[in-house]
């Protein structure tokens, strides 16, 4: 049977700070108060977390490779919850953006790879939930 993983009820908020400075690599200093706004007020959901790796096309951090990891695994074991991940997607791309949250989510793979990794995702674009509209 699969360990069962404990989830925050929201993000804290150092994860909003950690998400706004990963989105700041390819997101213009001016959206970014208005993206990370929007992240705090984007749907909440739960996804597989093998589904979430496929749509970010990201692989698989083992603990090994990861001492991030190695430690969300223990924070597991340990019946410690995590905060849920943020997301961002560009609909026109349809690559999901893992603002926040990667580790937690190798690591819930690595529990159970159909565990369901909760937490917020923000649609860009035409007929998504964001603020803004992407580039281009």
């Amino acid at each position: 049977m699969a360990k069962k993983i404990r989830w925050l009820e929201e993000p804290e908020a150092k994860d909003y700070a950690a998400a706004r400075s990963y989105l700041s690599l390819f997101v213009p200093e001016a959206e970014l108060d208005e993206l990370i706004e929007g992240l705090t007020q984007a749907p909440v959901g739960s996804w597989r977390a093998k589904d979430i790796l496929r749509a970010a096309h990201l692989p698989l951090l083992t603990k090994t490779e990861s001492t991030e990891v190695a430690e969300k695994l223990g924070h597991i074991r340990g019946v410690i919850a995590l905060s849920p991940i943020l997301l961002v997607c560009v609909r026109r791309e349809v690559v999901v953006q893992i603002a926040d949250g990667y580790h937690r989510t190798c690591a819930a793979f690595l529990t159970d790879e159909d565990s369901l990794v909760p937490g917020r995702l923000l649609m860009l674009g035409p007929g998504g939930t964001g603020p803004l509209s992407p580039p281009g």
